[in-house]
């Protein structure tokens, strides 16, 4: 018994591979574009669903690309609508890099103009990807929108020290969002105040969502 349980305990390997993923556009990048909107969606999601939420903005002006959580599962005991996550507290760090390399992929496929207005925004779980992207590659955008959603923990200031002062920085919650704890946000709002001190709070009148009415006063 002591020469099986020696040769049967269970080990974890790693092993990396070539991966596929989908991610969604909206509208077409011309002549007449204004803003290149980077946007990633919040748990639950489908890109090509959350991207609709945009449609509203002005289609000459706006090209929106929203990249596609890489983990799918099923949502309800239908087992009819699918949905997607980010990143789980499994294997988050390496989770974290594959899903930043599949980032640097859609941009290197897009070939975003530089003179273009480029705005990243995040919603809900997609705030921790968006800041853990633009830290960790020191992307110089013209805004930066949070919407609805922590700050990954390990970010300080020191990894947005190359930011632009003329970078827009938004933080955006909904009055009536249920997952709403005042002494939470004030507890949030001091700590991203001493990272990023240029930052706008905002607050519009909905809850847990995107509210499209907060972006246009942006752009």
């Amino acid at each position: 018994m002591d020469f099986l349980s020696k040769h049967m305990q269970a080990e974890e390997k790693e092993i990396s591979y070539q991966a596929t993923n989908t991610y969604s556009t909206l509208n077409t990048l011309t002549s007449k574009t204004k803003n290149v909107w980077l946007v990633f969606h919040g748990i639950g999601y489908l890109s090509r669903y959350f991207i609709k939420l945009f449609e509203s903005l002005n289609n000459e002006e706006n090209y929106f690309i929203a990249p596609q959580a890489p983990s799918k599962y099923y949502k309800g005991n239908d087992y009819r609508r699918v949905g997607s996550s980010w990143l789980t507290k499994e294997n988050t760090q390496a989770e974290t890099k594959n899903v930043l390399r599949y980032v640097d992929a859609i941009i290197e496929a897009e070939s975003i103009p530089h003179q273009l207005n480029f705005i990243i925004l995040g919603y809900s779980q997609g705030v921790s990807i968006a800041t853990r992207w633009i830290s960790s590659r020191k992307i110089n955008c013209n805004s930066l929108i949070m919407v609805s959603g922590g700050f990954p923990k390990e970010l300080n200031k020191e990894d947005f020290t190359f930011l632009a002062k003329e970078t827009k920085i938004i933080h955006i919650v909904g009055k009536k969002d249920p997952y709403l704890q005042i002494d939470k946000v004030r507890i949030e709002k001091e700590r991203l105040q001493k990272i990023l001190p240029l930052i706008d709070f905002r607050t519009h009148t909905g809850g847990h969502e995107l509210n499209i009415e907060s972006l246009q006063e942006i752009i």
